[in-house]
């Protein structure tokens, strides 16, 4: 019998507490720290962090969870799969590990896309037929004996190899039709080389981490999985292996993965729940530990542990040991619910943080380990809360009867060369129009007044003014530099998300709830704990204002329906599609109020339509067809000669590109800098036919694209799609650079715009 799992996380937060890794990294990329300082704060982190899982009474410690930037870029540069341009630019090893993340000189960023269905980002590997790997580094090695010289034993966590490779994409230049997938057996060398050491090192448990084949795949793909761990599992001396899989169900890959040589395997109950019908019935997982995922990791709401107790009872009889666990790493929460002293008593009680989930796990494995009678009496009562916490959930009778009345025509527009011409009438726009997505950046100035606003050290009125005069700055920036369709700037907002909640009824907010979302990028969501609706206009004051000062158009911008879910933690007892639906008609009636207030051109963003598509095929039509229709709804009161656009992030647009069509905007700009204009190419495939603005300046990097760059894309971009529904702008909103980087880039892609237009 193999040494038990007990009770575990698959991962833990890993910015801070007080996130104090993002601080010190912005401090090493400004020149502020040494590289020496870094790595002390990054080794306090993590101890800190084993200490507190250790001390919780967790049977199994996670380790070499802690990543600087990505644990994708941490897999790239422990395999030495860099990219020549980086190492050409004959950096160390942590600046080179930077300069793939963020670009360096003349020397652009990796494209970065988000992970699975979440709103985390990871770095793409670039691979080639020339790729080869080596063990160039001792991460997972080192933080396990770090530990261990603390006394605590950890399981350290890897990104699994095949993962590793479905996640790559072919370098520029590969062989046609040449695969990353293509590379395992090489690969699978440098992986028995580590866990080799590993063993070595006293490892007793080693994660691999395999979330992909929670996607649809191929036979091909299967039975890569299936020889991979077969020879993995067959290596002497090496430690007792979990490989898990999450944000959804396992599916063909479970009797696959039981039919290896594997330990141990972790099934996501939460988002894969199915799979628990299903394990009865594979044979080999009888001699098997089964990690049992039933404490939600991307949410923030308590478990029912009677509920989850019961299923991991039933689960018990068809495994040779059942351990438990969060359903996936607990990256995607934040830290301890006790750091929050502002939120409703109500709804705190509802509430679970990364820290509470971890006692949840224990408490559940103790009542799975004995028959206590009081820990039995702690997991029944845990369940009562949960049920009580939903029964008193906020409700709005108004607006339920509102999504009552709806019918199919409030989520139709008008045709759209019917709205072409209108908003050509109205709007007189040359081609290859200027604009940007939204926010410019937030100035010392600016969140000072904010802060001064919270502290109560500035009035209302006196807050107001200096977001007015910020206001005009930015027009006139715009004005100066040439853009021809201009923004507000956005500087009374914090976030565009959490802006929109402060605003609307049925949201509550943290203090100190912070998620890592890429790098430093930190973001703080919003709690929709009930019915939503709007109290009152909430963007309408800040954009006529903008307007009145420029006789050029200003958008008038808000944040879309799918994006507010997406990047809020959501209530969980209805269905995510009624929920859009009320957050849809409270943008809905803003629409209509910056309609009278003279606003020609309504962006709503839907930068996270993409993130949070079914892994499978099989569920992603009802999802798109409820995510689109929001939109829609949102939307569609909007009159002929009012412009709709939107903005998408980072993703695969090719899995949504027809929902991207059905969204029916004016205008779609798209994050396409990075990857080179590839979204093009889906859009041209289904004959889209609206206006498009392929990004052509990546703002996530703090270099200043030249015009001849900005100008060989826009060109690209122009030879795909008629010039005359072609726009000019940013990948993404300003707000995360300094007016260092952002002024010389806009004058850039003018400039750039005006090369490329003077040459149609």
């Amino acid at each position: 019998m193999t040494s038990p799992i007990g009770s575990t996380v698959l991962g833990y937060p890993r910015i801070g507490p007080r996130r104090e890794l993002k601080r010190a990294l912005e401090k090493y990329w400004a020149g502020d720290i040494e590289a020496a300082q870094l790595r002390q704060m990054a080794r306090d982190l993590r101890r800190d962090a084993w200490a507190d899982l250790a001390a919780a009474g967790l049977d199994s410690v996670p380790s070499n969870t802690f990543s600087y930037y990505d644990q994708v870029l941490d897999t790239v540069q422990l395999f030495d799969a860099i990219p020549q341009r980086y190492r050409d630019l004959g950096l160390n090893g942590l600046d080179t590990y930077f300069a793939m993340a963020r670009g360096r000189d003349t020397v652009p960023a990796m494209e970065l896309t988000k992970w699975f269905d979440t709103n985390y980002h990871y770095l793409v590997p670039e691979l080639g037929p020339g790729t080869r790997f080596e063990l160039a580094g001792d991460k997972p090695i080192a933080e396990y004996q770090d530990a261990r010289a603390q006394g605590v034993q950890t399981r350290p966590v890897l990104l699994g190899p095949v993962t590793f490779l479905l996640l790559a994409k072919a370098e520029a230049g590969a062989a046609e039709g040449f695969a990353p997938l293509e590379l395992l057996d090489p690969l699978l060398d440098r992986y028995a080389e580590l866990l080799t050491r590993l063993g070595a090192a006293g490892a007793a448990w080693v994660q691999l981490d395999e979330p992909a084949f929670c996607a649809d795949r191929t036979d091909g793909e299967l039975a890569a999985l299936g020889r991979a761990y077969d020879r993995l599992s067959r290596l002497p001396g090496r430690p007792q292996l979990l490989v898990t899989g999450y944000f959804g169900d396992f599916g063909a890959a479970l009797p696959v993965l039981a039919g290896t040589g594997v330990e141990a395997i972790g099934v996501d109950l939460v988002a894969g729940r199915a799979a628990a019908d299903r394990i009865p019935d594979i044979p080999a997982l009888r001699t098997k530990t089964l990690v049992a995922g039933v404490i939600e990791g991307r949410n923030i709401w308590r478990t029912d542990l009677s509920a989850a107790a019961a299923l991991c009872a039933r689960l018990k009889e068809s495994v040779a040991d059942l351990a438990v666990s969060t359903s996936c790493s607990l990256l995607h929460v934040p830290y301890d619910l006790a750091a929050e002293t502002s939120l409703p008593p109500d709804v705190a009680a509802r509430l679970a943080f990364a820290r509470q989930k971890v006692d949840e796990v224990v408490l559940l494995g103790k009542a799975l380990a004995g028959d206590d009678p009081q820990i039995a009496e702690q997991v029944a009562t845990a369940g009562d809360a949960v049920r009580s916490g939903l029964a008193a959930a906020r409700k709005d009778e108004q607006i339920r009867a509102r999504i009552a009345a709806l019918k199919p025509e409030h989520r139709l527009r008008a045709a759209y060369a019917e709205r072409a011409e209108a908003q050509s009438a109205r709007l007189g726009l040359p081609p290859l129009a200027t604009t940007t997505i939204g926010s410019f950046p937030q100035t010392t100035d600016v969140r000072k007044a904010r802060a001064d606003l919270r502290a109560g050290r500035v009035d209302d009125a006196g807050y107001a003014e200096r977001m007015r005069a910020e206001i005009e700055r930015v027009v006139r920036l715009q004005e100066e530099i040439g853009l021809d369709v201009l923004v507000h700037g956005e500087p009374e907002r914090n976030d565009m998300v959490q802006y929109f909640g402060e605003l609307l009824d049925g949201f509550a907010f943290t203090e100190n709830g912070w998620v890592q979302s890429y790098g430093s990028r930190c973001v703080r969501p919003p709690i929709l704990h009930g019915d939503v609706s709007r109290p009152a206009p909430m963007t309408v004051e800040w954009s006529t204002y903008a307007q009145s000062l420029t006789s050029k158009p200003v958008k008038g911008m808000l944040t879309g329906p799918v994006t507010i879910l997406a990047w809020s933690f959501v209530r969980d007892d209805q269905p995510l599609g009624a929920t859009a639906d009320q957050v849809a008609l409270a943008l809905r009636d803003e629409i209509t109020d910056l309609e009278a207030a003279g606003i020609g051109i309504i962006q709503v963003d839907e930068p996270a339509l993409r993130e949070l598509l079914p892994l499978r095929a099989e569920d992603r039509k009802a999802y798109l067809d409820w995510a689109v229709g929001s939109f829609r709804l949102a939307t569609s009161g909007a009159a002929p000669g009012t412009q709709i656009h939107t903005h998408l992030c980072y993703s695969e647009f090719g899995d949504v590109i027809e929902a991207i069509h059905g969204l029916d905007a004016d205008v779609t700009t798209i994050e396409a800098a990075r990857s080179k204009m590839e979204v093009l190419a889906d859009l041209a495939s289904i004959g889209y036919s609206r206006g498009v603005g392929p990004g052509i300046y990546d703002i996530h990097s703090p270099r200043v694209p030249s015009t001849d760059e900005m100008a060989e894309l826009l060109t690209e971009a122009v030879r795909a799609v008629p010039a005359e529904r072609v726009w000019s702008n940013p990948d993404c909103g300003l707000k995360t650079r300094g007016y260092a980087e952002v002024d010389p880039a806009l004058r850039n892609l003018v400039e750039a715009t005006r090369r490329v237009r003077a040459g149609l």
